[in-house]
């Protein structure tokens, strides 16, 4: 798994995986429940990660559509 993104905006890490589905491209949201041992402040940004092999395509989709 690589990390394309880290974000303290749950909406917009939402889009981004609903934005790399759409391109065909899994993705995981790594430390969603690390937030509710902070106290929810959102200290700790949330990471987008995907497979190894769809980076650089998962990069060039984000890219496109102004998110990276």
């Amino acid at each position: 798994m690589q990390v394309v993104v880290r974000s303290n905006d749950p909406v917009r890490l939402s889009f981004l995986v609903a934005l790399l589905a759409d391109a065909g491209i899994a993705a995981i949201l790594l430390d969603q429940h690390t937030s509710i041992m902070d106290g929810s402040i959102g200290a700790i940004p949330r990471r987008l990660a995907v497979a190894e092999a769809d980076a650089a395509r998962a990069r060039r989709v984000l890219a496109e559509a102004g998110e990276a």
